[in-house]
């Protein structure tokens, strides 16, 4: 009589013990992230600070007599000097606008200009901009009150932009703190990313390190950098003839020059504004400032963007704008940033892929 024989429990057992130890590894990789989760974007553009400044830094180190930590002290200052003195700057712009305009509604003090005959002449809008300017000359009481729920919607709607950008700039200024932190550890970094990368891509893992950085120097520097220049020059020239909430149209002046959106669709309309309110050659002068303003970054980027490693215009413009909305402010800049890595990496792997076809 046959007897059948029992089957072997071994692999039963081994794959639950796997699937138990994937298990407790997931759930661990998932409460890490959700810790650590506030401060991804944080750390993620820290990372892209010291990369895209590591070379200065190194230049500065050496003029410091090759001390790390005053170096790093001295960067620190310094970024927090770059990113704090013209938010706060722009900012109090803003915030005394508001306040003044507020403040002389609330008291009846607060006077509208008629606007300038000129005003009529503003391509599509003029007619209309010059009615309701009019109107908020010579009634600014009943425009309001006619005109009550709009306004207290953009008055919401403002106050989320100021609140967004207030915290950006608390952001901006505890990732430079970190990428301190990681131009004082640069070494032991660079050697950590190195190993991670052999270890998920192989042979290719240096490679891939070394195009990473290039790519986060040459969007950082080539399009973020100079998107920051723009926006530091036309605030201060729409300062200097005090233009009102300067410091919200710089804003856009950034959004729109990190967004590879030409400055000029922002900064002729405040042209407009200005012929309308000052003199023919303060406003001469300033449409000559928002020109030479627009047109920089046509000289920069041949000197900043590196060769070789720029992404297409459409990839910045998603990278930026989709950032904006998911991380606010600084996902501005780090959107950018990631899509044009991944970008980069994505076309890497395909030429690979090509050659290893044809060989």
């Amino acid at each position: 009589m046959d007897t059948q024989q029992p089957s072997d429990p071994r692999p039963i057992q081994q794959v639950i013990e796997i699937a138990i130890r994937l298990g407790l590894t997931l759930l661990l990789l998932v409460i890490c992230l959700n810790i650590l989760s506030p401060f991804i974007s944080l750390v993620l553009w820290a990372g892209v600070i010291a990369v895209a400044i590591s070379k200065p830094f190194a230049v500065m180190q050496e003029k410091l007599g090759d001390s790390k930590k005053l170096a790093v002290t001295v960067f620190i200052a310094i970024g927090l000097s770059i990113t704090l003195i013209p938010a706060i700057m722009f900012s109090g712009s803003l915030f005394q606008t508001v306040t003044h305009i507020g403040l002389g509604i609330a008291d009846g003090t607060f006077v509208v200009q008629p606007p300038n005959e000129s005003v009529r002449d503003w391509p599509v809008v003029g007619a209309q901009a010059f009615e309701v300017w009019s109107n908020a000359s010579s009634d600014l009481t009943g425009v309001i009150q006619s005109n009550r729920d709009m306004l207290a919607d953009y008055g919401r709607r403002l106050a989320g932009i100021v609140v967004g950008l207030g915290s950006g700039i608390i952001q901006f200024a505890i990732s430079i703190i970190i990428a301190g932190v990681f131009l004082a550890n640069s070494d032991a970094s660079n050697s950590a990313l190195r190993k991670l990368s052999r270890r998920l891509h192989g042979t290719r893992g240096d490679e891939l390190v070394d195009l990473t950085v290039a790519t986060i120097r040459s969007i950082a520097v080539g399009v973020l950098g100079i998107a920051a220049v723009q926006a530091l020059l036309a605030g201060v020239g729409m300062v200097a003839v005090g233009v009102p909430g300067a410091g919200l149209w710089t804003l856009i002046v950034l959004v729109f020059a990190v967004a590879q959106i030409p400055a000029l669709l922002v900064l002729i309309p405040v042209a407009f504004y200005v012929f309308s309110v000052e003199s023919t050659t303060v406003s001469v002068i300033y449409l000559l400032w928002s020109v030479v303003v627009a047109l920089s970054d046509t000289v920069l980027k041949p000197m900043l963007l590196g060769r070789g490693v720029e992404a297409p215009m459409l990839v910045i413009l998603l990278g930026a704008i989709g950032g904006m909305i998911y991380l606010g402010i600084i996902g501005l800049f780090l959107g950018a940033v990631i899509l044009a890595l991944a970008y980069k990496l994505m076309i890497s792997w395909l030429v690979l892929d090509d050659k290893e076809s044809e060989s």
